[in-house]
């Protein structure tokens, strides 16, 4: 039987995507990476939840849209490349944000509600990224200064919500939104 896979996650704006696709475009022929992510699916995790039960569903939306209320809108920057794994044969690359409290406090909230819950969570600590391309396949290793020649893509894009996601492996794009919760607070940067 397939089972879903369900990640909470901040979307992008169009503009934002298109901003990383338009840099990937121009990145992918130097850069030998298996798969470049599909411009519909740029996000940037918050929590990866793996299968949710059916009967767990309920009591995530309800504690997901309890943490987002009690935040306003904010606004978000790229900045910056990395990778994660391997320096010279990485399996991802990414694009990064700048540093914003307001996006570290929302996922905390988030992170502690699906604890809550009884979510088996990853316990690294949260890098906020967006996954441009995985599994370096290039005949010699990458250079570090490969991307530090890059000029990454660059966009402010508003965050007015967050959106549970479900994967579907076998279709492209493969993140389809389940459900979006607004954030309707007053306070940015603090948790309720």
């Amino acid at each position: 039987m397939k089972r879903n896979h369900y990640f909470i996650a901040v979307p992008l704006t169009a503009e934002a995507k298109h901003a990383i696709a338009r840099f990937a475009a121009d990145a992918a022929p130097s850069l030998p990476f298996r798969t470049w992510v599909h411009e519909q699916d740029y996000h940037i995790t918050l929590v990866f939840l793996g299968d949710v039960p059916p009967e767990k569903m309920g009591p995530l939306w309800e504690a997901v849209a309890a943490a987002a209320s009690r935040y306003a809108p904010f606004s978000l920057a790229l900045a910056g490349l990395g990778t994660f794994g391997e320096r010279t044969a990485p399996r991802i690359f990414w694009q990064g944000v700048k540093a914003e409290k307001t996006l570290d406090a929302l996922r905390r909230d988030v992170y502690e509600a699906c604890l809550r819950l009884g979510f088996s969570l990853d316990r690294r600590p949260f890098a906020p990224h967006i996954t441009i391309a995985r599994k370096w396949r290039g005949a010699a290793p990458l250079q570090p200064e490969a991307l530090r020649s890059l000029p990454a893509a660059s966009a402010v894009f508003s965050v007015p919500e967050i959106v549970l996601y479900r994967t579907n492996m076998e279709q492209t794009p493969k993140y389809e939104a389940i459900a979006s919760f607004p954030l309707l607070g007053a306070r940015a940067g603090q948790s309720g």
